[in-house]
């Protein structure tokens, strides 16, 4: 078994001894350069196995920590409310919408499909019609060749007819950002509000007043 590239542990498990019973009776057995080499690669393909296993475990293990998370989330967050929806679109606009009182449009910008969506259904809970929308597209120059693609894909995902949407807007520096399918990436749309001034004002209202009643108003004066 010992010339046949077998180690000392594996030994000792098939015969039922102890890993030093197994080395006191292979220590007089002298291996050729062959056998050597066929140890070592045996004991290569060990490792591997070990690892392989080892990486399955882990993998295993993640996947149902996720699973439990997301159980804990769903009895966390519950069913939404009409004022949860108003509370996370100021959040999202506080982070994501053009802030500026003094420029003209109200615009959230986001390259998740899932995120713009919600926007839309935020502006609409907030008195925005369909035709108000005048969304554009950001993308690498790259991508001009699929622009009618990219054009049906946010039209059918929005529901707003392709007319409405502004010129898409084809950035000529290079990309840096490497996708494994280029032809699944859908660019950055700007979901942006048509003579909105108004809406804009009342969404910055809105904002200071989370500001102020989260306490960090000040402080960020300060």
């Amino acid at each position: 078994m010992r010339r046949e590239g077998e180690s000392i542990l594996e030994i000792a498990e098939k015969l039922g001894v102890s890993k030093a019973s197994a080395s006191l009776w292979c220590r007089n057995i002298e291996l050729t350069r062959r056998q050597k080499d066929r140890l070592f690669r045996n004991k290569l393909k060990g490792g591997l196995k070990g690892r392989l296993i080892g990486a399955e475990v882990n993998k295993n293990k993640r996947l149902r920590n996720i699973k439990e998370q997301e159980t804990i989330a769903r009895n966390i967050v519950g069913d939404l409310t009409s004022r949860d929806m108003l509370m996370l679109g100021i959040a999202l606009y506080w982070g994501e919408g053009t802030k500026n009182p003094n420029t003209s449009g109200t615009t959230i910008t986001n390259s998740d499909p899932a995120t713009v969506l919600f926007a839309q259904r935020w502006f609409e809970q907030l008195g925005v019609k369909r035709e108000m929308f005048r969304p554009y597209i950001f993308i690498n120059e790259m991508h001009k060749p699929r622009e009618k693609t990219l054009l049906n894909f946010w039209s059918h995902y929005l529901d707003i007819p392709t007319s409405q949407f502004a010129r898409t807007v084809f950035l000529k520096t290079k990309s840096r950002k490497i996708y494994e399918n280029p032809n699944s990436y859908y660019g950055v749309l700007a979901l942006r509000v048509r003579k909105s001034k108004t809406l804009k004002y009342r969404i910055l209202g809105l904002i200071e007043t989370c500001k102020e009643k989260a306490g960090v108003a000040q402080l960020v004066r300060a």
